[in-house]
Order: structure tokens, then sequence, then C-alpha cells
């Protein structure tokens, strides 16, 4: 019984590190392409690039609620440069203590 408890034990255990395993394949390209199915297919993939050439860019905005929006709030105007420089700035003087 000791011993069927323990092979059960080693099948639960082995089944996740098996599932883990590469798995091997020994025929990646398949079969080899006839120069016809080369051809065609070398055909194909030339017009595929000449039609995304055709496809024009899009450059307008795609926001649907882009009219419903306010304008951003415009920026106050800046002060008069005269009354900046009228008050003298104040320095800190002394060590800073942290």
């Amino acid at each position: 019984m000791k011993l069927f408890r323990l092979a059960a034990v080693l099948v639960v255990l082995a089944g996740p590190a098996y599932a883990q395993m590469p798995q091997l394949n020994l025929l990646q390209d398949g079969p080899s392409k006839t120069p016809e199915e080369k051809a065609a297919e070398a055909e194909r993939e030339k017009a595929y690039k000449e039609t995304l050439k055709k496809i024009p860019d899009t450059k307008a905005s795609n926001d649907p609620w882009g009219g419903m929006r306010a304008d951003p709030p415009k920026q106050p105007a800046a002060p008069k440069a005269s009354a900046a420089t009228s008050a003298p700035k104040k320095t800190k003087s002394g060590t800073a203590a942290n």
C-alpha cells in the first residue's frame, strides 16, 4: 500500500515536469516547395507589398468626442516687468539645519 502511494505521488509530481519538456519538431520546414510554388509565393508577396503602399496614411484625429470638449483654458497674461523689478528679492542667509 505504501508503494502504491509513493508511485501516485511520483506521478502527480512528474506531470508538471513532463509538460515543460520542449516539443521537438524534426520537420520544421516541411516538404520543400517546387519552383512553381516558390514563384507563386513570391508573386503573392510582391502584390501584398504593393497593396500596402496604396493604403493612405491617416492624419486626421480619431477622437469622436473631440468636438465636445471645450478649448483648454487660456493662461493669464504675465505681470508687467516694471512691477517685478521694483521689489527687491530677499535671499536666505545662514545654513539649513537638517
